[in-house]
């Protein structure tokens, strides 16, 4: 009779230990960050009901537990409950102000840790002339995680002025673009050089021809390019000025994709790099110049003052960078 009323002692033991110490656990750990908003959205709604519905997706009776707890860990009654919702008490007013506060610098702190994780991973702000991209980047992004495994490369396209500002305010690391009259602080190095060619409709008249001098299209519709690309306007003006032809361009176009309605829709001629054959729709054909060939450089521009070592691995790599895709 005594064992079997030890043994009935032992397992009411055994269970108030398993009940006291998952006590103790959930005392330990009942203050977390989700409690802090589950009570600012309590105090903001001015429902435990609409707090749980709109804000926090969870069922009202969950959202009471988790109140509850949050009472017993502080110590104080934070909310005063009604058929007509919820109040704040005096202690809870004052725990809003801190709650609000602890979220901040939780936040915060998890900003600055993803800053300084994000900042051991290498990086390299790299801007594309529009449209040299393609057959470009491919290489490029090669060349530099063969290196920098883990390299984070940040791309961006515009128009080489553009690009020659974000260098010179060390918003780039480094840029293949069209030369610029005032580089300033910047330095750069040939990549390749980009002839230009006759850009027309396909059953344009020239289209009969293999080539097409400058003098032929003396009476055409002529497109030429705006001052958003300043380096191919000179050019394309010089050319036409040594040629003898006295250009009276009737429109501006400002890029590949508005000289190609352009073209289509005033059936206009235009001198475009080649490289731009391999976005040009089938209506529209290309012919070479007919005598001098006008070209234009592509450069790789940054500044002076980058010592970056990802940059000298790039322009240590320049010759081994592919012609443009034809």
């Amino acid at each position: 009779m005594q064992c079997f009323l030890l043994i009935e002692i032992a397992g009411q033991l055994e269970k108030d230990f398993v009940s006291w110490a998952h006590a103790y656990e959930t005392w330990e750990v009942v203050m977390e960050l989700r409690h802090l908003r589950y009570f600012i959205a309590v105090a903001d709604a001015g429902s435990l009901t609409v707090a749980a519905e709109q804000k926090l997706h969870t069922s009202q009776p969950s959202l009471s537990r988790q109140i509850r707890d949050l009472e017993q860990e502080v110590g104080v009654q934070l909310i005063n409950r009604s058929a007509h919702g919820i109040e704040l008490t005096s202690a809870g007013k004052a725990f809003l102000d801190h709650a609000r506060t602890a979220l901040l610098q939780a936040e915060a702190a998890k900003e600055a840790a993803l800053r300084a994780a994000h900042l051991a991973r290498p990086t390299f702000a790299l801007g594309f002339l529009s449209g040299s991209e393609i057959g470009l980047l491919p290489q490029v992004t090669r060349i530099l995680r063969d290196d920098f495994p883990g390299i984070e490369i940040r791309l961006s396209s515009d128009f080489s002025p553009a690009l020659a500002k974000a260098l010179m305010r060390s918003r780039l690391d480094a840029a293949f673009m069209r030369p610029e009259e005032h580089m300033g602080d910047l330095a750069y190095r040939r990549v390749r050089t980009d002839p230009l060619i006759f850009v027309f409709p396909s059953d344009h008249r020239l289209a009969s021809q293999a080539a097409v001098a400058p003098q032929e299209i003396a009476k055409e519709t002529f497109l030429l390019p705006s001052n958003t690309a300043p380096a191919m306007r000179r050019l394309v003006l010089e050319y036409f000025n040594r040629a003898g032809v006295d250009l009276k361009p009737e429109h501006e176009v400002h890029n590949v994709v508005h000289a190609i309605s352009m073209i289509t829709s005033t059936r206009a001629v235009m001198l475009l790099p080649a490289y731009t054959k391999q976005f040009l729709p089938g209506s529209i054909t290309t012919r070479p110049v007919n005598g001098e060939v006008p070209t234009l450089d592509l450069i790789i521009a940054y500044h002076k003052a980058n010592n970056s070592p990802i940059l000298k691995l790039l322009l240590s790599s320049i010759g081994k960078l592919d012609e443009a895709p034809s």
